[in-house]
């Protein structure tokens, strides 16, 4: 962040919010540039990491816990089992599903991914005193609530509830 394209005209909420924006940001964008040296796209490491923590997730249960539909989620896993990360196993109780599984070349994504992750949280959080996470889980678990609450306004004044 340059200060020098600042007038002195902004707020101290505009700048906490640019300071947050910029935060996610730079976390984003590290996170992407490694993860994308797997060959996985964003999408598609989320699903690997999903399936990694709920072996032989269905397809619907994975689209559910992305929060878009299944045939989004289909076009995902078509690429990922043409990458060799996934494979597709008929449920043997009932062929109409497939469980996901995931194949060796997807656990070792996901073993590095657990690392990169574990190397942000600890840049995160370097310096901080326990005391100052503590402070810092309940401010951010305000900020939730009271864009959760922004949300609820909205949809009720829109008539979506």
């Amino acid at each position: 962040m340059n200060d020098n394209f600042h007038d002195g005209s902004e707020t101290r909420n505009q700048k906490l919010v640019e300071k947050y924006i910029m935060a996610n940001k730079l976390h984003r964008m590290y996170l992407e540039r490694e993860l994308n040296k797997s060959g996985v796209y964003r999408s598609q490491h989320q699903i690997l990491m999903f399936i990694s923590k709920f072996p032989n997730a269905s397809q619907k249960e994975i689209a559910n816990r992305q929060h878009v539909s299944t045939a989004t989620i289909a076009v995902s896993l078509k690429k990922m089992e043409k990458g060799g990360y996934i494979s597709r196993v008929t449920d043997k109780d009932d062929n109409r599903y497939n469980q996901i599984c995931i194949t060796p070349k997807g656990q070792a994504v996901v073993e590095v991914s657990e690392k990169i992750f574990k190397k942000v949280e600890n840049a995160l959080f370097a310096g901080f005193t326990d005391e100052q996470l503590d402070q810092f889980e309940e401010y951010l678990d305000k900020v939730r609530l009271n864009l959760e609450y922004l949300f609820q306004e909205s949809d009720i004044k829109t008539g979506q509830e």
